[in-house]
């Protein structure tokens, strides 16, 4: 199931032990055990779209594949994906193939960059999406199969094969999947998808070019130290972010939203304090890095030195959270790509 070749053209075994040894010659798996798409499983699938079968959604880079819904769906199948779940997909291959996302830089890059799914509205029930207790860890079927059938559309499809088109160092474990919902509910603020400029009542998925995941555990009860110590774990030197002003997100632990929002923080607050909290010297940078920086901030900074203080993101406006997880004193920062930024898409 190349991007080249149409899926139709191959008989889906409904043998375990055979068709995983296929896939594994192949390289159409991710390194796990696939399900095998039969006719049976894919047509389930898209049963669940009112999108014909060979509506092309997108063409995914770096190979170019076109991505019909019916490569979607099985794609989806080989993962595990309870049918209801193709719109997300859908919406989620359109999200990626976005311009502004840069699918083609993230695919290719030596940077270990993922993609992540955030899911929002009422979707998040309906389909059972985690986004209480782990809801980055394992456990959760909608969370588990969503994320991976997104890394196989990105493999199979657009051909971003580890090694070859996909050229990370060393990768991370979100390739393999990276997925999870807003707990809206435990949420003081707006929820994501309407600051972003949807309805409430909508159900959303936002692609988010991940590059790792940072636990801020702290038990401070102070808004204002909070947000410190939170910032100065974000300021580190190996920074795409600092190199070209990137968008940098957070998943704020509901006890933490709860002090902020009891501090007298909006979102808008919490965004300004960070931005100008994360600022760092340029001289923390290696001297290559400077050069690169300069090549790609010369419009913001001129010319920049030592004593330049970079931030983080170009503005405010440019660092995103999320409020997710069970009880605890833990949020996450999230990293990203540096030339990248999040696209939402309503799932219909």
């Amino acid at each position: 199931m190349t991007a080249s070749t149409p899926a139709a053209t191959f008989e889906a075994l409904d043998d375990l032990d055979a068709i995983n040894k296929l896939y594994r010659e192949r390289r159409w798996s991710d390194g796990l055990p696939i399900v095998p798409p039969t006719p049976e499983r894919v047509a389930r699938m898209l049963a669940c779209t009112q999108r014909k079968r060979d509506d092309v959604i997108a063409i995914l880079p770096p190979g170019f594949g076109e991505a019909t819904v019916e490569r979607i769906a099985i794609n989806a199948v080989m993962a595990g994906c309870d049918a209801e779940y193709l719109p997300v997909l859908i919406a989620a291959t359109d999200a990626v193939a976005q311009a502004q996302f840069n699918i083609q830089g993230i695919e290719a890059t030596t940077n270990p960059a993922a993609v992540w799914l955030v899911l929002n509205g009422p979707i998040v029930q309906q389909l059972g999406v985690n986004a209480t207790f782990n809801c980055l860890g394992q456990g959760t079927w909608a969370n588990a199969t969503l994320g991976r059938a997104m890394r196989l559309i990105l493999q199979n499809i657009g051909g971003a094969l580890p090694g070859d088109m996909d050229r990370a160092t060393q990768g991370q474990p979100a390739k393999y999947t990276f997925c999870c919902g807003e707990n809206e509910a435990q949420s003081p603020w707006e929820p994501l998808h309407v600051e972003r400029g949807f309805a409430r009542e909508v159900s959303t998925v936002t692609v988010v070019p991940a590059e790792g995941t940072l636990n801020m555990n702290t038990h401070s009860k102070d808004a204002e130290e909070l947000l410190r110590v939170m910032a100065e774990s974000m300021v580190h030197p190996t920074s795409n972010e600092y190199c070209h002003g990137g968008e940098p997100w957070i998943v704020f632990a509901p006890e933490h939203a709860d002090i902020l929002k009891a501090g007298g923080l909006s979102k808008r607050d919490i965004k300004e304090r960070l931005w100008e909290l994360t600022k760092m010297p340029a001289g923390h940078l290696s001297v290559k890095e400077i050069l690169r920086a300069q090549a790609s901030r010369a419009d913001e900074y001129g010319a920049i030195k030592p004593d330049t203080l970079l931030s983080i993101a170009r503005t405010p406006d440019d660092i995103w959270f999320i409020v997710a997880g069970g009880p605890g004193t833990h949020s996450v920062y999230v990293p990203c790509f540096g030339n990248s930024r999040a696209v939402t898409r309503e799932i219909t």
